[in-house]
């Protein structure tokens, strides 16, 4: 049976172009999909040799996603990496596209070179992969139902409220927040990708969605519905007594440390530049998103796992 608080009437004409949008990007991910190398190989000596590079990303925006009008992958990951990889002696940058929650298993695999998906860098994913230096700070937002019915306004708030369920994309960093600040287990709701979790809202599965603030903004915008909204005011979740701030990053095997040495050194030039500025400003990323000098060593130690 329906939950009562599932609010009837048509789907927003926005929501309708980001769900056909979702369709679009898995057709194109089917045919990126068929690359395959080994992970064993030295990915540096790779791009020298051939002039190539994969990238994976998630299709989340504004961090890397396909843009189906022009057809081709955008976002400030995939920007930023297109420069850097250039600037590296890479000919060409081919983007491979999966679910967020397997970008590590896919780069450990070997379908892709470099996660360029805004990833966060947490104490347990650096145990898995290696990270660029951060290239953004963010917090975090929610996505309700028009007229927020259950007041949520912090991940604290839905730990409170009996009632409520959170979603969250399987394998992303909301997840550890819901988990950190008390939310049970059997009302986090886990979805694949964020459009989905947005349809969650609209049904009335879940009764918020919490995302990055820079993914919820987009996607509200996007999906242009008098039926969602994003919860305003909203706090930030406390962990340990600090409150929580993600830090994106590039992912990189661990093997591939030359690599990684050498696309973090002109990523380091780049960061902070007017150049920069340029390359993501049209995604919301400026001087104030910017990661104050935060590297992935200190993030990596424990400064940043919920």
């Amino acid at each position: 049976m329906p939950s009562d608080r599932r609010r009837a009437g048509p789907l927003g004409f926005g929501l309708i172009v980001l769900l056909a949008s979702a369709v679009g990007v898995v057709a194109y991910g089917s045919w990126s999909g068929g690359f395959s190398s080994s992970a064993n190989q030295d990915t540096l000596e790779q791009l020298r040799e051939t002039g190539v590079v994969r990238i994976g990303y998630a299709n989340e925006a504004p961090y890397g996603y396909l843009d189906t009008a022009r057809g081709e992958i955008t976002g400030e990951a995939p920007e930023i990496a297109r420069y850097v990889l250039h600037e590296m002696g890479a000919k060409r940058v081919e983007s491979v596209v999966t679910e967020f929650g397997s970008l590590i298993p896919g780069l450990k695999a070997g379908r892709f070179d470099v996660i360029a998906a805004g990833m966060y860098i947490t104490p347990s994913r650096c145990r898995e992969i290696a990270f660029s230096d951060p290239t953004y700070c963010i917090g975090e937002a929610f996505v309700v139902q028009a007229g927020n019915p259950l007041d949520l306004h912090s991940f604290e708030d839905v730990a409170a409220t009996e009632a409520a369920r959170i979603g969250v994309v399987g394998g992303a960093i909301e997840d550890s927040y819901a988990q950190a600040v008390g939310v049970p287990e059997g009302r986090i709701v886990r979805f694949p990708d964020n459009i989905s979790a947005l349809t969650g809202v609209w049904t009335g599965r879940i009764d918020a969605f919490a995302a990055t603030a820079l993914t919820v903004h987009d996607l509200v915008q996007k999906a242009d519905s008098p039926l969602i909204e994003r919860a305003t005011p909203f706090s930030d979740p406390v962990i340990d007594g600090v409150v929580a701030k993600g830090y994106g990053a590039f992912g990189f095997r661990q093997q591939d440390a030359a690599f990684r040495r050498e696309f973090n050194q002109r990523l380091r030039l780049l960061l902070g530049t007017e150049k920069h500025l340029k390359l993501v400003g049209k995604f919301g990323i400026n001087e104030e998103t910017l990661p104050g000098g935060r590297t992935a060593e200190d993030l990596c130690q424990g400064e940043q796992e919920p």
